[in-house]
């Protein structure tokens, strides 16, 4: 970890959402140079879930060798920010360092997250931090140190992080859109900086309730934060307009062993949200032994490319697909790309192509011989009638359906969804059914009986799951392929990862969604 230098000894560091977490974090390492803390948060009263207030703030920060000044603020009352600068200035005589850690999230889509959490995120994320920032300005250009450091991510208009959370985004980047304005208006008077993790999952209270259950195992300190936001404070006011991730400038302060800031050292960490590097790569690095994902990725392009590359019969198919062009030219033979396969020049289309020995009904159809002259439906009607895969013929652009089908390597979890909630059936019980109460619907794709709408009602006395809907609507939808689904039940996908990754689409209520971890986390050893 970073050793103290004593760089901020006397210097007051006001600090936004500072009873908790990573705040505390950054106001317990400047404590240790001997620093000035304002504590700027709300929590006055213990609550049963987020520990700590900022009275029980103040006095770890003391412990730690600071002096604290706990101030009642929510950072959307901009009456709340001025007392709160005002008491720090008659206190400690100025403001060097503000820290904008206050933030509200909801990682909701665009139709289902409530106005009012809309104006939560917009009023704490962006304009906490405008206003906060505007009242501590003046104080901070008469400062030597003079930093503004936001907690917040590098602006990144991939479309990717917007999806499923856009107004949650928004907020986010309205914070980072302040680091970009005002560290070219204060350029050469304050220092105006953004961090970010690495990794998304810093252990905090926030992340418990946002990953659920056995979440911390996949999480580093908030002590990584605080070193980061320290080693910024070290730095001259020419150090600005910056989008800094923790572990990066770690590294230019010569840290190389990241294990020390690990909850359980080794094993792998969640990615952050907006870096681009993170997500997929991480899931594919964690998931490189299972089959499973290359399977379903070779569905996909199947189904956009018929022509499959490892298919010779099916690279001569592509013509088919193109069929009204095949029309306007007679002989099929002249065409230059079936030059080059002389099996197809000699034999009528597709009647010895391996992928059809499948289906007896396709290899007696000669008609697709004479295909280009559609104008001829009445020879089609009676094959129609007696082979329900001869409408192929009447309508061309549907045939690499049933080829890419004949395709396909045999399903890997044929019939697991249906044991998964065998199982999760087996173990429902009233206690577990009292302590969710909610009701959740699966919309699962997949090839075959295993994907479909399917339902986990936590409501109902001893719990019910079932094919279709639930009778009661659900709280909560969760859409994903079928192989992910049985991933995640089984513990080898994470809830939270899944949905950063696009992979698990959720709508509904967020925090109910979460209580379903456990459930899950319960069978795994049963999976």
């Amino acid at each position: 970890m970073l050793p103290n230098t004593g760089k901020l000894a006397g210097c007051t560091v006001f600090i936004t959402g500072a009873s908790r977490g990573i705040g505390k974090a950054i106001a317990l390492k400047a404590a240790k140079d001997g620093a000035n803390i304002v504590i700027a948060a709300k929590t006055t009263q213990r609550h049963p879930k987020l520990l700590g207030t900022i009275y029980t703030a103040a006095e770890e920060i003391e412990a730690a060798g600071g002096k604290a000044l706990p101030c009642v603020v929510d950072v959307r009352d901009e009456q709340q920010i001025h007392s709160a600068v005002e008491k720090a200035v008659e206190r400690f005589g100025g403001i060097d360092i503000l820290v904008n850690n206050a933030s509200a999230i909801s990682l909701t889509n665009t139709l289902e997250t409530p106005t009012k959490r809309v104006d939560l995120m917009m009023s704490v994320n962006t304009r906490g931090t405008y206003l906060t920032s505007k009242a501590c300005i003046p104080f901070l250009k008469k400062s030597k140190v003079a930093h503004i450091l936001n907690l917040s991510p590098p602006l990144n208009l991939n479309p990717l992080w917007f999806k499923q959370h856009c107004a949650y985004t928004i907020a986010k980047y309205g914070m980072s859109m302040c680091v970009l304005g005002m560290a070219e208006e204060f350029r050469g008077e304050i220092a105006v900086n953004a961090l970010w993790p690495r990794t998304a999952a810093i252990h905090t209270a926030a992340m418990d309730m946002l990953g659920g259950s056995g979440v911390e195992s996949q999480c580093r300190k908030v002590d990584i934060i605080a070193d980061a936001a320290y080693s910024i404070f070290k730095r001259p006011k020419s150090f600005t307009g910056n989008f800094i991730i923790d572990e990066n400038i770690l590294k230019e302060e010569g840290i190389k062993n990241f294990d020390v800031y690990a909850i359980t050292p080794g094993h792998p960490l969640l990615p952050d949200f907006f870096l681009d590097e993170n997500p997929e790569a991480v899931m594919e690095g964690k998931e490189s032994n299972d089959p499973v994902p290359e399977v379903k990725e070779e569905k996909l392009q199947q189904q956009e490319q018929p022509p499959l590359q490892a298919q010779a019969p099916l690279q001569a198919q592509a013509p088919l697909q193109a069929q009204p062009p095949l029309q306007a030219q007679a002989p099929l033979q002249a065409q230059p790309p079936l030059q080059e396969q002389p099996q197809l020049q000699a034999q009528a289309p597709l009647q010895e192509q391996p992928p059809l020995q499948a289906q007896p009904p396709l290899q007696a159809q000669a008609p697709l011989q004479a295909q280009p002259q559609q104008a001829q439906p009445q020879q089609a009607q009676p094959q129609q009638q007696e082979q329900p895969p001869q409408p192929l013929q009447q309508r061309p652009q549907q045939r690499p359906q049933p080829l890419v089908q004949s395709m396909l390597p045999p399903k890997p979890h044929f019939g697991a969804v249906e044991e998964t909630f065998r199982i999760v059936k087996d173990s429902l019980s009233d206690d577990v059914v009292r302590a969710t109460q909610a009701v959740y619907q699966f919309e699962l794709s997949a090839f075959g009986e295993d994907g479909g709408t399917w339902f986990l009602d936590l409501k109902s006395k001893g719990g019910k799951v079932g094919h279709g809907e639930p009778s009661d609507r659900a709280d909560v939808v969760m859409s994903m392929a079928t192989d992910d689904f049985v991933k995640m039940f089984s513990g080898k996908l994470k809830p939270t990862m899944a949905f950063m990754s696009g992979k698990l689409k959720i709508k509904g209520n967020i925090a109910l969604a979460i209580k379903l971890e456990k459930l899950m986390t319960h069978m795994n050893s049963r999976l």
